[in-house]
């Protein structure tokens, strides 16, 4: 592992890169975090268990975070640390070609904008995944304030802004697969978001996948955490174009 100093849209901005031990050709597989600032940060463990199943992957920080210049924004500008972090995988001596993209709460958003910006990614994957940022103010009592603070207001107040950060309105530039993973449990990301993503998605008539677990909340449990990790990232190498 290496954590990486990179350029986006002017800024430097950090992120982890994961690399398989064996020497080879591998896939690229973007990882997107959740949260903001220091909840949902990267973690190496996490980004250790994709990189096993056969992935060079890259995590962004995100800008602001760890050292890294400019200020997150939730989906706004940010966008483009992941959208530039498809550069470092491209440019990876052992990179194959193939690029997957996966989002992980707030970074289903993330996943979804960087399939729209960039349509040469082979798959989306999205994990309890956020699609629609007017849901989530709704949803989310806690997070208002700060959603109200990093975006600008309130939906009502700034519905650009908000629109802005929801992909749900623009997936028809979406060119690739995408699998939806939901925990119909889930008090952090509601299935709502799912939903809309899929039906949005077919609307389109864009390929879509999806794997709804009735039982499961934001955090599946860690034997089916595994299980699962597996199951994505065989269906993801099932893509390659």
């Amino acid at each position: 592992m290496h954590e990486i100093l990179y350029w986006s849209e002017g800024l430097r901005v950090k992120g982890l890169l994961a690399e398989p031990v064996k020497k080879g050709v591998y896939d690229g597989f973007l990882y997107l975090r959740g949260g903001i600032k220091g909840i949902g940060m990267v973690r190496p463990s996490r980004i250790a268990q994709f990189a096993q199943q056969g992935f060079i992957v890259f995590a962004p920080y995100y800008r602001g975070n760890r050292g890294g210049e400019g200020n997150e924004d939730f989906a706004g500008d940010d966008r483009m640390d992941a959208v530039n972090g498809n550069i470092i995988i491209r440019n990876h001596s052992s990179f194959s070609g193939a690029l997957h993209v996966f989002g992980f709460s707030r970074g289903g958003v993330m996943a979804l904008l960087t399939g729209i910006e960039d349509q040469t990614v082979t798959s989306i994957v999205t994990w309890n995944g956020v699609s629609d940022m007017v849901l989530t103010y709704r949803e989310r009592k806690d997070m208002r304030r700060m959603m109200k603070r990093v975006i600008g207001g309130s939906p009502s107040k700034s519905p650009k802004a908000y629109a802005w950060r929801t992909p749900l309105h623009e997936v028809s530039k979406i060119k690739c697969p995408v699998l939806i993973i939901h925990g119909e449990q889930d008090d952090n990301v509601s299935p709502d978001h799912a939903y809309q993503l899929e039906e949005k998605l077919k609307e389109h008539d864009k390929p879509v996948e999806s794997w709804y677990h009735q039982t499961y909340d934001h955090m599946y449990p860690p034997l089916e955490n595994i299980a699962t990790v597996k199951k994505l990232t065989a269906w993801m190498k099932q893509q390659r174009r």
